[in-house]
This record gives C-alpha cells, structure tokens and sequence, in this order.
C-alpha cells in the first residue's frame, strides 16, 4: 500500500492516555520502548509504531450476501441468480493455482496467482503479510517453532499466545498481531450436522476480510487432512478474477498469495506433491468456473463459450464434439434450438470425451449454459432480469471439473455435455403455445418460455443416454428459482432416482463445502404437474406451490426415462452458484468429490463417498449393476 500499513475497518490505532508511548489497536495494546512485552499485550518491543494517514475503503469488502432476485416462472424453474469470479495465468510453481486460462484477448484479468506448497519458508510479515487461520484448537496445536520464522522479528512467542488467548469464535474470530501486516482468525469450532466441518463458507469471509493487502502474501491454514481439499478450495473462492475495473489494466505487478497447510491430528506431516498438484486442479477449476459464471454475455455469449471448452481440450488433448446451429434442429435437438434459435449467437451442444483403457462404466456430466436468460417472450422483469449471465453456471462447473478430472487421472469413461444457448427476444423466439420435439423423441408444448433450462437440459440427457451410453448421467444447472426457498443460499438441491446417491451427495459435499440437501423425488405425484392436452407434456407446471423444484428435475428426468435402469442425478445450484455479486465456482468440488473414488488421485479418493466398482453379484437387477457402490 503506497500509504503505509492500514489499520482494518474497526481496527484503528489510538494513543493509549496517560500512556506516552503506548498504542491500542482493537482494544489491545503495546507500549514502545525496550524490553519485554507484558502478557496479553500484542505488538512489538522496540519503537512504537507510527500511525499512517489511512486510505479509503475498499469497495467489495462487505461481508454480506445479497437477497439474489429470482423470478418463479416455470414453477420456479425461470428465474435464477449467482454469479461471481474470475481467474488468470497459471503459477509455474507444482503447487501454483494462477486460475488457469484466463480468458478475454487482450482484457485484463484480476492478476492474483494462489501458489500452494508444502513450506511456505519464512519471511518478515512486513514484506510478506501474513494471515493464519483455521478452528481454533488447531491453532493452539500449531508450535511456535512452525511459525516464528514468519512472524518474528515483529511478532513474539509471548504476543502470539495472548492473541490465541484472546479470540472467541462466534461464529468466527480474528485479531491483528502486527499492525495491519499479520493476523491470526479463527473459525467455528463446531459445525451443524448440515455443514461442512471444514466451516469452508467462513473460510472464505474471513480471507476477504482479514487477509492484509500486498503483492506478495501468505496464507496458513491449519485444518485436519480431510479438511484441506474444502478448505483449499474455499480459499480460491476469495480471489476472484473476472473484472474490468479500469484501474486493473494499468497494474502490471503479478500478485502471488502463498498457501501452507499445517495439518493437526494423525496425519500431521507437510502435504505431499500429489496433494498439492491435487489442490492446484481443484482450485483452477473453481476459478476458471467462476471467471466464466462473472463474465458478461456480450463478452460470455455462446460462441466465447465454446473457445472456453475448446482450450480445455486442447489443453488435455481431446477434441470436442459441436453440435450447433441449423444442424441441431435437423438433428432433432428441439429443445436446445428452441431456445436458442432467436439469438445473435446461434445455441450449441458440445461434448468432451474421455475414455481411457480399462474403463468399467460411463459418465456424463450434462451442465446448462444458457448464457443469458431475459425469460424470452414471457420476459422477466427489470428487477430480475439483471444477474441472469449465471443462467451458466452448472455448464461452468462441469468445465473446471472435468478439466481439473482428467488432469489428477480418471479411470472411467467421463463425459462433460454442454448445452449451449441464449434465451433471447426476437422475430424467431419461440412463443407460448409452440411445440417442440425434443432429442428424446417426446413433445413438449411450451407454456413458459422462461422454463428453458429444462428444455437444453432434456437433450443434454437424452443424448448422454443414447448416443453416450451413459451408465450415469448427472445434470447441473441453475434451474429454479425455488431452489433457494427449498434448500437455501448455501445448499445445493439433489433430485435422484437412488437412495445411495442421495445419500452419497449429501456426504460429498459436505466433505468438500459445496453442501447439498435432498428433494423430494416423487414422479407418481408430481409428474402429472406438466399435463398437456396436445402434446406429450408442458414445460412448466400448473401449479407452482407443489414443490416446483421438484418437478422441474423430474422434467428432465422424464426425457430418459422413470424406468431407465441407470443412476440419474439432478443438481440445482441456482443459488449457491454466487455470493452477493461474484460468482463462486460452486459444483466444481463437488464433483470431484462425488466421483473421486474414480480417480487416481489419493485427495479425491479420500473425499469421495463412493467406491468405483461395478456390483455384477448374480441376481442383482439390471439398474443395479449399473449402480456404483457404496464403501
């Protein structure tokens, strides 16, 4: 900072009275001069510490999250909201996580590079600030010879346990230990049985707040070892990197933010490369998913979509499938060219395809990229139209997933579907009454052209069942409005035709901070929600008070079939897919998580709940040989 070190809001320096000398910060003081400091005085001996001139605040530092504005069309399934993140070059370092591609030819991104590594070495926090974090047993476990090299000369061993003595978390925590340049913060030390214990969600707060500005920082996080994958992953969900503040293009300086985990509890050595190189993958994914859920659509439109997924594969080495245009609708894809059809940019499906040797079963990972939703002819409001670039959000993730997949080693045949459109207005949108023929081969009159997600997300499964041979398919989207009133801001909805997988995404995401709650799944009674008197089904329910985000999955599921004997699951993450107005790369670790068991990389298989053998025991019915056990 050209001004000096800057107290945090709140955490202004005042002269002690009566004190000459003496200095308080935050209701703690230390006194200049010689010697020893007292106990339970945080700050340096030696000259008192001179006060700066303090700069203005910064914008974008609250902690609140916003109400996102949703409308309910389609019974809930029009309106969405979340948006929020960015990302830039990739570190050189094993453990660097630079975003990955950034995005954009020639517009600058936020230039903050996450390096994460076993030792982060030692440096004065003066040249390097410094913020160390985590629940505060672990804190307490943390010797002082671990971090004395990063804290000393300006921090004591004295200071550093009254500072520990010092924090109450509730739900968290932090105080300054050196003026503006170091501090310590602690996270909840108990969570409820529907949060993550890792506390990922405060992670990310207190790293926006607490963590002191500069070019060069450092993060230590002191967590258990199940606990680093969420944690990792919500750190970089702090560092966004879409913007296009016009003061971004003038710095030229790389900003590096260095992460050590130190880990208490039975595994309590340094982490290995391959859990470095791990956290790495995971966090570019995260970022590179929330960098495209941020971007605009008049720079985000269909066709800088498909560069997105094109890099990625030329990146890993596989070339995509593009399905796009006038050839969609001669293909059969209603549903996609329907929505579609009316925008400058013409919709697409797309599909990157991984099958090593050896695989034993087929994934399809199907995400919804409807890069701008106005709710087409029945059109949104001025109030909820605004926010609707993170009608992509379920696409996004299944990128920075499947990238960050196939680069730790997946065993199975994996597959990443990516329906492609804009739900715009204009001489060829589609109108209410029209009726289309789906991939499926089943009709569907439209009753709401603002329940579009349904519609690409039915021909992303429908082809992932009949042309992919999918033995799982997993759909991703921000589909409802609803959603938010069912499982709220931070849990994701899961609609599945299996009780183990149910089960198996609530432990997922637990385990990795993207967390899930289930939903109702009851086609007997919901189904009949979407009756049509000329068609095979409406788009949109008739009455939206019967569990709307329910039905909106079950008209996606209906495409494959209630009686298809594979796994099939429905993620609505309308409204965790962003925090306030920054996206937050949310689905990215949950997949991973979800489907770690089928990796090669140590991390995942510790944080996933499933095992990836096929059950073939003589006697099991056919969908239960395509189901992946439980361990």
């Amino acid at each position: 900072d050209p001004l000096g070190p800057r107290p945090l809001p709140g955490r202004g320096l005042s002269r002690v009275s009566g004190r000459p000398g003496a200095w308080a910060c935050r209701g703690v003081r230390w006194a200049s001069g010689s010697g020893p400091a007292r106990p339970g005085c945080l700050g340096p001996p030696g000259p008192a510490p001179r006060p700066r001139a303090r700069a203005p605040s910064r914008p974008g530092r609250a902690l609140h999250v916003s109400r996102a504005a949703r409308s309910g069309g389609g019974g809930g399934a029009g309106g969405r909201e979340g948006r929020g993140g960015a990302e830039a070059g990739r570190s050189g370092s094993p453990g660097g996580a630079g975003g990955g591609l950034a995005g954009g030819a020639g517009l600058k991104m936020a230039n903050v590079g996450l390096q994460f590594q076993a030792s982060a070495g030692d440096a004065d926090p003066q040249s390097r600030p410094l913020l160390l974090l985590g629940q505060l047993p672990h804190l307490h476990r943390v010797p002082w010879s671990h971090i004395r090299g990063k804290l000393q000369p300006r921090v004591t061993e004295e200071l550093w346990q009254a500072a520990l003595s010092t924090l109450n978390p509730n739900p968290t925590d932090s105080c300054p230990l050196y003026l503006n340049y170091a501090t310590v913060a602690a996270l909840p030390s108990r969570v409820s049985r529907h949060n993550s214990p890792s506390a990922a969600h405060f992670i990310t707060r207190l790293v926006r707040t607490c963590l002191p500005p500069g070019t060069h920082r450092c993060i230590l996080m002191a967590c258990e070892q199940p606990d680093a994958f969420a944690s990792a992953c919500a750190l970089a969900r702090a560092f966004p990197l879409f913007t296009r503040r016009s003061g971004a293009a003038r710095r030229t300086e790389k900003k590096t933010v260095v992460v050590e985990f130190f880990l208490v509890g039975q595994d309590n050595g340094p982490l290995e490369l391959s859990t470095l190189q791990c956290l790495a993958s995971a966090t570019e994914g995260v970022r590179l998913a929330a960098r495209i859920v941020d971007t605009p659509c008049n720079e985000m439109n269909t066709d800088t979509f498909l560069e997105e997924i094109k890099k990625v594969g030329k990146e890993l080495g596989i070339a995509p499938t593009i399905i796009r245009d006038e050839e969609l609708k001669t293909r059969g894809f209603g549903g996609i060219y329907g929505v579609g059809k009316a925008a400058l940019h013409p919709p697409a499906l797309a599909v990157l395809s991984h099958t090593p040797d050896g695989a034993t079963q087929t994934i399809a990972w199907v995400g919804k990229g409807i890069v701008y939703d106005t709710g087409g002819l029945s059109i949104k409001g001025k109030t909820t139209m605004p926010g609707m670039k993170r009608d992509c959000g379920g696409a996004a993730a299944v990128l920075g997933a499947f990238r960050a997949a196939i680069r730790q080693g997946f065993k199975d045949n994996l597959h990443a579907v990516f329906c492609l459109a804009e739900n715009a207005v204009g001489p060829h949108a589609t109108r209410p009454d029209d009726i289309h023929t789906l991939y499926s081969g089943k009709t569907v009159e439209i009753n709401n052209t603002d329940a579009e997600g349904r519609l690409v997300l039915a021909d992303g499964v429908s082809y992932a069942c009949k042309d992919l041979g999918a033995d799982i398919i997993l759909d991703m989207a921000t589909l409802t409005g609803a959603q938010g009133i069912a499982t709220g801001k931070h849990h994701a909805a899961v609609l599945t035709n299996s009780a183990e997988w149910e089960a198996a995404c609530v432990t997922a995401g637990r385990k990795c901070g993207d967390l899930v709650h289930p939903l109702v799944y009851c086609p007997e009674l919901h189904f009949s929600e979407f009756t049509s008197a000329v068609a095979d089904m409406k788009n949109s329910v008739a009455d939206r008070d019967n569990s709307p985000s329910s039905c909106a999955g079950l008209f996606i599921a209906s495409h494959i079939g209630f009686d298809w004997p594979g796994v099939w699951v429905h993620l609505d993450i309308a409204a965790p897919v962003h925090a306030g107005e920054r996206a937050t790369g949310f689905g990215v670790a949950l997949l991973l998580a979800l489907f770690g068991r089928a990796s090669d990389d140590p991390l995942l298989n510790l944080v996933s709940p499933l095992g990836c053998e096929v059950d073939t025991q003589e006697g099991d019915t056919e969908r239960d040989s395509k189901r992946r056990r439980l361990v």
